[in-house]
């Protein structure tokens, strides 16, 4: 047989689906997270890693402005030229006016409608969101030497301290920590020469994914600012308004609305987070019930708080789980955690994709449908060539494609052994 040395797929390439085919109502449908063509890892590197499916956003466009169709199809046909297809939108990010409900968050409103109306035009309808304020995640160090030589990120609450009290200098910001966390953050922020406190502050503001770029802390006291007066009772109203919105038009075009977890799940230098427990997706799955109305189970988001349950969380809320990220961690009730390896941290990993399962075996005898799910590695170490490069804060090549590869094995068994 000639082999194709092009770049591109063969033009008979099948369409990404369920990777394993339909086995016990289920198939899981293999992803990877690509930032677009600024992205290190290509199109062709993510195909051979083994994923079919591609998570992807417009990071171009600014946040509350339209997706046009144009600017959609152009980046679907860009995907789909590498043989793969474009599978779930992460993210279409919901602005701070609408999350404050201030400024022009009606306008905003009204565009991610277009949006999600242009999106089901071009044939993606599924969509990962989040609505934490101000930063998507948090970390206190980005490059954590792990035992086995790799890299990988932690939080240490104290460090976060540090940076809060000492660095930020954020107004009452020691009523939030307990004293033996207040005397630890003190000691480690005097050990800091100006070259490591640049580093922390660096790290901790972080931008939204798909950017290298951080918040100056200038700017990102401003935008402290503008949440004062927003506790958890009003975050969760706006977000209630902002669904009652959404939904409907989610549902009548067919896309599935997937909220994402706080990342770490509880409230950090004065900001509510409102999406941090089984109790907070419930409520807001309830919010306007609905096909359209849904979470992503993030494994590791919900895993590093030592009060959830995964497995649990992974049963409860199966009904209304459109995407999956699949990551480990371990974490102590100190509200400190550091990401592990698949297998290896809390969270019981084997468990949460046999909840999966059943819940496909119950669609299918109810619908006759298979449940197709898409699951994508979340961030992987940096192992190997990955090592001295520069990713998007854990989203490495080899680290990831070693992670697939675990899913891969994991689900391929669990089916297995449940229909046998």
């Amino acid at each position: 047989m000639k082999k194709n040395n092009n770049n591109v797929a063969p033009k008979n390439t099948p369409p990404a689906g369920g990777d394993l085919g339909v086995k016990g109502g289920i198939s899981f449908l293999y992803s990877w997270r690509w930032f677009g063509p600024n992205d290190r890892i290509t199109l062709n590197q993510v195909r051979q890693a083994g994923a079919s499916g591609v998570v992807n956003a417009l990071h171009q466009i600014t946040v509350g402005d339209v997706w046009s169709v144009e600017k959609i199809l152009e980046r679907k046909k860009m995907i789909e030229a590498a043989g793969l297809k474009w599978v779930v939108v992460e993210s279409l990010p919901v602005s701070e006016d609408i999350k404050k409900k201030s400024g022009n968050y009606l306008q905003h409103i009204e565009n991610y409608k277009i949006s999600l109306r242009n999106l089901a035009q071009c044939g993606i309808d599924t969509v990962c969101y989040n609505f934490m304020p101000i930063l998507d995640w948090s970390r206190t160090n980005l490059k954590h030497y792990f035992d086995d030589g790799t890299y990988t990120s932690g939080f240490h609450l104290h460090i976060f301290a540090a940076f809060d009290i000492f660095m930020l200098k954020r107004s009452n910001a020691k009523a939030d920590y307990k004293p033996e966390v207040l005397q630890q953050a003190e000691a480690y922020f005097r050990s800091l020469n100006d070259e490591q406190k640049k580093e922390l502050q660096d790290t901790i503001l972080y931008g939204l994914p798909g950017s290298m770029e951080t918040y100056t802390p200038e700017a990102f006291k401003e935008m402290l600012k503008s949440y004062e007066g927003i506790d958890r009772t009003k975050l969760k109203s706006h977000l209630s308004f902002f669904l009652n919105q959404i939904v409907p038009v989610a549902e009548e075009v067919g896309v599935k609305m997937a909220i994402h977890p706080d990342d770490p799940p509880w409230n950090l230098l004065g900001l509510p987070r409102v999406v941090s427990t089984c109790n907070d997706l419930k409520e807001i799955t309830e919010m306007i019930p609905s096909p359209s109305n849904g979470v992503t189970l993030c494994t590791g988001s919900l895993g590093v708080g030592h009060f959830n349950d995964l497995t649990k969380i992974a049963a409860e809320m199966a009904p209304h789980i459109h995407f999956v990220h699949l990551r480990n961690v371990i974490r102590d009730e100190g509200l400190n955690f550091q990401e592990d390896t698949f297998f290896e941290g809390d969270v019981d990993m084997i468990g949460v994709v046999k909840e999966l399962v059943k819940e496909g075996k119950r669609r299918y005898a109810e619908t006759g449908k298979p449940w197709i799910l898409p699951v994508r590695p979340d961030h992987g170490h940096q192992i190997l060539d990955d090592v001295g490069k520069e990713n998007y804060p854990g989203y490495s090549l080899y680290g990831r494609m070693k992670n697939l590869a675990e899913i891969k094995g994991l689900t391929l068994g669990v089916v297995s052994m449940m229909n046998s």
